[in-house]
């Protein structure tokens, strides 16, 4: 039985020395049709140029970051038209084989749902769901543990929380994000483990602070600097946690609780608004 949740029981996070890493599966998009043509969150500035080549190399090494580490990196194709399509993680959520594809907020980015569903039944897996309500995929899904971490305010509908609680088969905690720089959660929060988040409370609603911290009271909390270079849109395997270079306080916090931070500059995909996680969708079962 699946269900949302609005009171959860707290789960203690005990904090360790040594971290496992797991190894991963990764769905990611070169950002060969990379560009800034519109505005649809605070970072995007149509007339400030963008680099393709240098986003092309900076996502070239965060790739070869993760086939560095163990993990194994699927490619979705790139589609022309879509200068979005890098950031994959906004296009479905996937747990134990399960997919629950997006349904975009703005129209610039509708059809990359399809495109993202479409790989998914190519891939072979049984069950891809097209939502009913507008979901970003893991921009505002966030999977920790046994639970989905929910968020909305700025793109997803409230309603998709309870579809995604049907469709995925877990639990699902709603929060409410309130500051547009951090539209997705994604962009706020970070999950470091199954018990582990890093966040950034000023982003959410006094509720869901407090939600937060009853549910991860060992939580990482970053200091603003770090969370304005999008340091908090970070991909952890349990150990290491792939997060933007410029947040160098995040990291040196992180190393202090047994997490061994690798720092990659992808400053041209911040033009949209996006970092690590936004060019990362994890492949569950």
């Amino acid at each position: 039985m699946t269900s949302v949740l609005s009171n959860p029981s707290t789960a203690t996070a005990t904090e360790r020395t040594e971290r496992t890493a797991t190894r991963r599966r990764y769905l990611m998009c070169r950002p060969e049709h990379f560009a800034v043509e519109y505005s649809i969150n605070p970072w995007m500035h149509p007339d400030v140029g963008v680099d393709r080549d240098l986003a092309i190399r900076q996502w070239e090494e965060l790739r070869a970051t993760y086939v560095s580490l163990g993990h194994r990196v699927e490619l979705l194709d790139p589609v022309p038209g879509l200068p979005d399509m890098v950031y994959t993680a906004n296009g479905a959520t996937v747990v134990d084989g399960t997919v629950l594809g997006a349904r975009f907020r703005h129209a610039e980015r509708a059809a990359e749902a399809a495109a993202h569903r479409d790989w998914f039944s190519g891939a072979g897996f049984e069950r891809v769901v097209e939502p009913r309500f507008v979901n970003e995929g893991e921009g505002d899904l966030l999977v920790v543990g046994d639970v989905v971490l929910a968020g909305t305010g700025f793109r997803t509908d409230p309603r998709a929380h309870a579809e995604a609680a049907a469709v995925l088969g877990r639990p699902v905690l709603p929060l409410e994000l309130v500051d547009p720089r951090y539209y997705h959660l994604d962009t706020a929060l970070a999950v470091l483990d199954d018990t582990t988040i890093a966040w950034l409370p000023e982003a959410f609603t006094p509720a869901s602070r407090q939600v937060l911290r009853s549910r991860f009271p060992d939580a990482i909390v970053a200091d603003p600097t770090d969370a304005a270079v999008l340091g908090l849109n970070a991909v952890s395997d349990g150990r290491h946690v792939v997060l933007p270079a410029q947040a160098t306080g995040l990291a040196a916090t992180l190393a202090g609780r047994g997490f061994t931070p690798v720092p990659v500059d992808l400053s041209e995909l911040l033009k949209g608004g996006g970092g690590p996680k936004c060019a990362t969708l994890e492949i569950r079962g």
